[in-house]
């Protein structure tokens, strides 16, 4: 992120024929012609034995400033491998942005820790930070982001709305500089450009007719209820940049008027100065102050954010204020923009993820300000993340990144409020349907209606359990425990969060309660099974007791069972092993048809009279209720799993 320099060099020549290396390296610096300074200084650490103090310094800024993280890591840790706490904490700084930026985020942690040890204060701020920090990891992600197919291969950043549309300054045109490059970054000279963000295709455009210079024009801000405009320009005289006494361009804040989509009456606001720079412009929403960047004496660290009152006309009626240690740092602290009564900046200097990254702090009153919190991803990165501008009541907003995976250099990015993620705290506990007692550790599985399973939890020792449902999704609950049944709970979630659903209760039925016992015997439990008079169709009265074998083989499924029919004792012995057998063989066809595997019946024999269960035999007169003990069909169970787990259907 290349382009934020608040300086702009002229070109100026150094005098003198016999010009050393060092002498010319040192000049490319000054002129922030980084790539030339590195090669000369690469050829001076190769042709010494002993690096310079001066030449690994410079080596490491000029990396950092081309936004060389990795490169500028090297020659930051080998001037701290020489310096130790003598570094300076403007190079600890910058050495904890390239530690993170190469993704060592341990070792920058450490090396706050040791270089701030002595000073508790700052010490206890970047705790803080951190802390604060960490808790986003913990949470959903309050943003979500999106690139914008506008962006260039060069450097678009710094958008500011303008009605509908969207403003930003880009590198994207070297027309209107006529080809004139930037020696920083070897990209044209910035120019301000409309497009609407709303639209794919939407080709971005110049904004205003007559608003170009042949230098640097951005970081465009909008007085509140009016037509006054403020932007940051180069000094520039006679179309020529306005140099002070070192060769250097500062930049200034210009404030100017739109009228029939032309800039007028475009005048310097009272605190520029030559000696110094101010830009990225921010008006407060109730127009009364401006808030900017700038790197006059006096203040923090490299670049510090100032704010001044403004008048009925839109000039500073106050000097400008620095906003404090609590906001300003020793690295850098740029692009201020205000919504409500919150400030967000970009800074380099607090506790962050790498890079730049975006800041807010809660205002609380003209010069004081909460301790800045980080946004956290996805709109910071390992990398420079900048110039954001958020709209709570639309929940909307962009921002500036020049993360991988972008158009160019630096690409434009929209913020919108992220969709909850979590619609629904559902709790309850589980039950024993026969006693109410609770079942305690229950299994829980969540599905998730188009892909499946998600996860899952257990009740605890009360039977209560307590899940957070998606939102917008087909949640599907499935609650069991080995020799229980199983029980499933559809719930549909909308888009927004709702009420909590408590006190639900489920119950799940013991296998136990599904059989019983004779000797060692075990049997489904079921009532008689009816047949009509000399038939083996399975009828309505029968079906409701078949749906008890159904319901205890289907929660069962590793139960195998075998069909045994009788019948009582009169007619013929014959007559009713043939009955008995077609009634047991029609039942088992039943179950089939009602989806049991085959296999899991291992046999349907019919035994006729011949197993009766009381006196009742041949000749031996009996009443209605003796002889229907011995007309009956079992369901006997040959083979189950150790667990009766019951598994997910």
């Amino acid at each position: 992120m290349k382009k934020i320099i608040l300086l702009i060099v002229l070109g100026y020549s150094i005098a003198g024929l016999a010009q050393s290396k060092l002498d010319r390296a040192d000049q490319y610096f000054d002129e922030f012609k980084f790539e030339k300074a590195i090669a000369l200084y690469n050829d001076l650490a190769s042709e010494s034995r002993k690096t310079s103090i001066h030449v690994i310094q410079r080596l490491a800024d000029a990396h950092f400033n081309m936004s060389e993280y990795q490169n500028a890591k090297d020659w930051y840790v080998k001037l701290y491998t020489i310096q130790g706490q003598n570094v300076g904490e403007s190079n600890i700084i910058k050495l904890v942005q390239c530690l993170k930026a190469s993704m060592e985020p341990e070792k920058a942690d450490q090396l706050l820790k040791d270089f701030y040890s002595s000073d508790q204060d700052r010490l206890n701020m970047i705790l803080a930070q951190k802390e604060q920090l960490e808790s986003l990891k913990e949470e959903n992600p309050k943003f979500e982001i999106k690139k914008l197919a506008f962006n260039s291969k060069k450097s678009d950043f710094a958008p500011a709305m303008f009605n509908d549309m969207l403003v930003f300054a880009s590198a994207r045109d070297t027309l209107r500089s006529s080809g004139k490059i930037y020696p920083w970054n070897n990209q044209p000279y910035l120019d301000v450009y409309l497009t609407n963000p709303n639209v794919a295709d939407y080709i971005p455009e110049k904004f205003l007719d007559n608003m170009d210079s042949d230098f640097h024009d951005s970081n465009v801000a909008f007085a509140p209820g009016s037509q006054t405009v403020y932007f940051t320009r180069n000094y520039i005289k006679k179309n020529k940049l306005n140099a002070n006494n070192d060769g250097l361009s500062n930049m200034q804040i210009l404030k100017g008027s739109i009228y029939q989509n032309k800039l007028i009456e475009v005048t310097s606001l009272s605190f520029n100065s030559k000696n110094y720079s101010c830009g990225h412009p921010a008006i407060s929403p109730d127009g009364k102050f401006l808030y900017f960047t700038s790197n006059m004496p006096g203040g923090y660290g490299h670049s510090d954010i100032y704010m001044v009152e403004l008048g009925m006309d839109g000039d500073a009626i106050s000097p400008p204020k620095n906003l404090g240690k609590q906001i300003n740092t020793k690295g850098r602290e740029m692009f201020p923009f205000v919504d409500g009564d919150t400030l967000y900046f970009s800074s380099d200097g607090h506790y962050g993820l790498g890079g730049l990254d975006v800041f807010g702090s809660a205002i609380l009153s003209e010069n004081k300000f909460e301790l800045p919190t980080n946004l956290g991803e996805p709109i910071n990165g390992n990398m420079d993340d900048f110039s954001l501008i958020y709209n709570t009541k639309k929940d909307l907003g962009f921002f500036a990144s020049n993360r991988f995976g972008g158009a160019g250099d630096d690409d434009i990015y929209q913020i919108n409020k992220a969709k909850p993620v979590d619609c629904l705290v559902y709790s309850g506990y589980v039950l024993n349907k026969n006693t109410g007692d609770p079942i305690p550790l229950s299994k829980i599985e969540l599905y998730d209606g188009a892909t499946g399973f998600v996860s899952a939890l257990q009740t605890d020792e009360n039977g209560y359990f307590n899940i957070t449902l998606p939102c917008n999704k087909e949640n599907k609950l499935v609650f069991s425990k080995p020799r229980f049944t199983k029980e499933e709970v559809s719930i549909i979630t909308g888009e927004n969060p709702q009420e909590p659903s408590e006190e639900n209760m489920i119950y799940l039925t013991p296998f136990e309660s599904l059989v019983v016992k004779e000797g060692d015997v075990e049997k489904i439990k079921v009532n008689p099974i009816y047949f009509e008079y000399d038939k083996s169709d399975i009828t309505p009265r029968a079906e409701i007791e078949l749906e008890k074998v159904l319901y205890a083989m289907r929660e069962f499924p590793g139960i195998k069972i075998k069909i045994e029919s009788h019948t009582d004792s009169r007619g013929s012995d014959q007559y009713n092993f043939k009955l008995s057998d077609d009634r047991a063989k029609s039942t088992m066809r039943y179950l089939i048809s009602k989806g049991i595997d085959h296999d899991r019946i291992v046999s349907a024999d019919g035994y006729g009279e011949y197993r009766l269960k009381n006196r009742c035999s041949n000749g031996v007169k009996c009443s209605e209720q003796e002889h229907l003990l011995n007309r009956r069909s079992d369901f006997i169970i040959v083979e189950k799993n150790e667990s009766l787990e019951n598994v997910q259907r």
